[in-house]
């Protein structure tokens, strides 16, 4: 199964310097990021938006990673996992762009899934916006050779109701554990992004190149 996406090749018909691959969250879709892409001043990069591959419950446009409802926990989690590693490995083909040039992000779910999926490839940098990590993810990381794997970029609403502010910083400090780079950010808002963000999240892509 592969996924549906949106994508902004840079302008002129250039070579993408990378790949910038931004995963929305629960109840979201692609077009949720998409329409961020001018906001992040990044013209040498190309940008691509997947949608989930599951529907939301009780919505015609909303898509899921996997459910996060009570009842049904992480339903789908393993399945999408494959998928989005799949899929990944296939973008090279497409784009000309290596995955030790592509940065993976996500919002809220969708930065879940960038801790989780984005620990087990050879990526060039993950940026998780909003989220938190699954459980497990230290575990399956110790079985790595954790200098081979990407520098993190954390961002995290000090307001957040919906994924509160202890689940960044238990992801940084499980992640500094295992001694990963991650550069951390908190900022005076809820569960959003703002212009500041994107300019850390724009510096955190130059710094990598």
């Amino acid at each position: 199964m592969s996924l549906e996406f949106i994508t902004f090749p840079p302008k002129m018909g250039q070579v993408p310097k990378g790949l910038i691959v931004a995963l929305h969250g629960w109840g979201a879709n692609a077009d949720d990021l998409a329409s961020l892409s001018p906001f992040f001043n990044l013209p040498d990069y190309q940008f691509i938006f997947p949608n989930a591959p599951f529907p939301f419950p009780n919505s015609s446009f909303g898509r899921a990673w996997y459910d996060l409802r009570m009842e049904n926990m992480y339903q789908g989690l393993a399945e999408s996992r494959q998928i989005l590693i799949d899929w990944l490995q296939t973008l090279e083909s497409s784009t000309g762009v290596p995955l030790t040039r592509t940065i993976l992000s996500g919002f809220s779910q969708g930065g879940a899934m960038t801790l989780d999926v984005g620990l087990t490839l050879p990526l060039s940098g993950l940026i998780c916006m909003s989220g938190y990590l699954h459980p497990g993810v230290g575990i399956n990381v110790e079985r790595q050779n954790t200098k081979s794997l990407p520098p993190i970029l954390i961002t995290h609403g000090r307001q957040d109701t919906v994924v509160p502010l202890q689940a960044a910083i238990r992801a940084r400090e499980t992640l500094e554990s295992l001694q990963l780079a991650v550069e951390y950010h908190e900022f005076d808002m809820g569960h959003e992004i703002r212009p500041e963000m994107l300019d850390i999240l724009r510096n955190f892509v130059v710094n990598l190149s």
